[in-house]
């Protein structure tokens, strides 16, 4: 099953039972954040993708261009380990990394959560590529891919019992676009996948072909 099959069906499986005016407050947020145009603004394909010093899991820095030094680099931001599409894509990125890897390219996964709600992610899909915490969504506002939920938002999200300020660790309820980048040993990106509803990610399939041109 695809992983946008997947993401579907999870959609589908919420949207059955979460109430309408529930529905209604998220949607209205999604059209607020189309309307910004962030992808538009954003670091995209044919940009070099910035480099930056992030935190894994064990709290080692880890230098984002230093994969490039392997080869070509795949990169994922995800909202959290309390997203459920999040933790469906991070299980389908890892179910492709052998591909990824015999292609002779690297997968990293960045958020805006501390290692140790990050080691929680890990550990809980069985993730066996490095996962990066971005504190404060620096990196990810270099790139312009940062937007702040609305106050009506915040609201459903504590009804959900997602705390989003203990997993990122500040009060500002900024959040990074589910993007994608496809990344050749250069630095060049050569994907972008920028997506605003936060329940659409980038097939693995395109990754994988987008890797095989390189």
């Amino acid at each position: 099953m695809s992983l946008t099959t997947q993401l579907k069906e999870t959609k589908e499986a919420f949207s059955k039972n979460v109430p309408a005016e529930v529905q209604t407050i998220m949607t209205n947020a999604l059209n607020t954040l189309t309307a910004e145009a962030l992808p538009k603004k954003a670091v995209k394909k044919g940009d070099v993708l910035k480099d930056a010093t992030l935190v894994d899991v064990s709290n080692n820095q880890v230098n984002i261009h230093s994969f490039l030094e392997e080869g070509p680099l795949v990169v994922s931001f995800y909202r959290g380990g309390w997203c459920p599409y999040c933790n469906v894509e991070l299980k389908a990125l890892q179910d492709v990394l052998p591909q990824i890897k015999k292609l002779g390219a690297n997968l990293i996964a960045i958020t805006p959560e501390t290692p140790d709600n990050s080691l929680t992610t890990l550990e809980k899909n069985e993730l066996s590529f490095a996962v990066l915490s971005d504190i404060d969504n620096k990196y990810a506002k270099q790139l312009g891919l940062v937007f702040q939920m609305p106050e009506d938002l915040r609201e459903v999200y504590h009804k959900f019992d997602i705390d989003v300020p203990k997993h990122n660790q500040n009060d500002d309820y900024e959040l990074p676009l589910p993007a994608t980048y496809v990344v050749n040993k250069q630095g060049e990106i050569i994907v972008s996948f920028l997506p605003e509803d936060y329940t659409e990610r980038l097939d693995p399939e395109a990754i994988i072909e987008a890797l095989k041109t390189l």
